[in-house]
């Protein structure tokens, strides 16, 4: 916002007006220039938003941020869902710092964003050097921060969402909301965290380490939304042995572990394995060098009975876990960075709730939706993951029964659920800021 930009929106009273709705549109205007003189032009624009929101000029609007929306995965989903569920009421700015279109949303979350639109703000920092993945640990404090190009818009809405767990944005706007989905960084250079008036939270363990790390407790605690139920009920169950999670670089979802986990299946256990297969889908970007790794050991390990699929459409994955008997997530196994163990586990609820049985690591968000012995198991081994995936190859009965138990589980992280809660937030925060105009 400039100041000629501001100087259009100050109200000024059209001549035929009724005294009094005069008298109040020129009040308003003086407490505005007021305003702008003692603090600043950004202050004041915060105030004539307000008013136009309280005076019903406009619906309120509402910007959700995240610097990965170009890339699919599971927190982007979250925010994503929020604004389909908030757009019947706000209007809706998609910010993201890559191209991306509503169409793509739609096919990789199955979304309605019609009423949303999209504006990207490019980041010439990483623009310049062909960045793909725009990481903001590159940013010390010997580089101007790139994200403060997105502060600046940030102060264009009423409310500003930040869903990328990018602390780097400082936020302008009168009502600001951080979805923190884990506490990366610890405070140090250009850290705004504490600057946003609301902090959201994703499950328990992300709550205990947000207070841990910043040293404030989230306002409140909304588990993501998870909507891969099976239209028509119950499919029957093939051996497939399925794992959902993006390729990541670094390899923090143990794509490999589980790989290898699976290799060492087929060796030892051969009759009891045989006919059965596992399957490793997900996204990733170009040239990812683990995926790559993990195709060489899957081709000289086990070719055939380990498949890897990456990129799939929304269709093709939810016929996978339809499909599928058990479900395995290690993400966090021999990790001692809580940054690097699953913050909830998004997957591992899609799968409960087509009824296939977890097989987890035993830490982190998992916890929070695994009970042990009664919906699934969780392990703290490569030797327990084989171990409980050889009693359930062999007790098809207790198999069905984890998996219904799964299933009934699931139902608690519904979409439903979600935007119910959400919608309930979000209008007593709206019902607040129009009082306190």
């Amino acid at each position: 916002m400039t100041p000629s930009q501001y100087n259009q929106r100050v109200p000024r009273p059209p001549e035929n007006c009724g005294l009094e709705r005069r008298a109040t549109a020129m009040e308003l205007s003086r407490e505005i220039t007021q305003i702008a003189k003692q603090s600043g032009v950004q202050a004041a624009y915060n105030r004539l938003l307000q008013a136009e929101v309280a005076l019903g000029l406009r619906k309120p609007s509402l910007a959700i941020y995240d610097h990965a929306f170009h890339i699919i995965g599971g927190a982007q989903k979250y925010g994503l869902t929020m604004g389909s569920a908030l757009s019947d009421v706000f209007d809706v700015t998609i910010l993201a710092n890559k191209d991306i279109r509503l169409e793509q949303f739609e096919d990789w979350y199955g979304l309605d964003l019609s009423r949303c639109r999209v504006k990207v703000i490019r980041l010439p920092y990483y623009e310049e050097r062909n960045a793909f993945h725009i990481d903001p640990a590159f940013i010390t404090r010997d580089v101007v921060n790139p994200f403060h190009l997105v502060s600046r818009e940030s102060g264009n809405y009423d409310v500003f969402v930040n869903n990328s767990m990018n602390e780097m944005v400082c936020p302008l706007s009168n009502i600001s909301v951080l979805i923190c989905h884990f506490p990366e960084r610890r405070p140090k250079s250009y850290f705004y965290a504490h600057r946003y008036a609301i902090t959201i939270c994703n499950s328990r363990y992300t709550a205990e380490w947000i207070e841990k790390r910043w040293k404030f407790s989230p306002q409140r605690h909304l588990y993501p939304p998870v909507d891969m139920e099976a239209s028509g009920g119950e499919f029957p169950k093939k051996k497939y042995v399925l794992s959902v999670a993006r390729f990541e670089p670094e390899g923090t979802k143990r794509q490999r572990e589980m790989v290898e986990a699976f290799s060492t299946l087929t060796r030892e256990w051969p009759d009891i394995v045989r006919g059965w297969k596992f399957i490793l889908a997900g996204g990733s970007l170009p040239n990812n060098r683990y995926l790559s790794e993990l195709e060489n050991l899957v081709a000289r390990n086990a070719a055939g009975s380990i498949e890897l699929r990456v990129n799939i459409p929304m269709a093709e994955l939810r016929s996978l876990y339809q499909e599928a008997t058990l479900f395995w997530h290690l993400c966090g196994l021999t990790r001692k960075d809580p940054s690097e163990v699953e913050h909830f586990g998004m997957t591992t609820v899609e799968a409960m709730q087509n009824g296939s049985v977890p097989i987890v690591y035993d830490g982190g968000g998992l916890r929070e939706i695994v009970d042990h012995g009664v919906n699934g198991f969780r392990v703290r081994s490569g030797a327990e993951l084989i171990d409980y995936t050889v009693r359930l190859f062999l007790d098809q009965g207790l198999a069905r029964e984890l998996g219904q138990a799964a299933r009934a589980r699931a139902g608690t992280f519904s979409r439903a659920t979600f935007e119910m809660k959400v919608r309930t937030f979000f209008a007593e925060v709206l019902e607040s800021y129009r009082r306190a105009a």
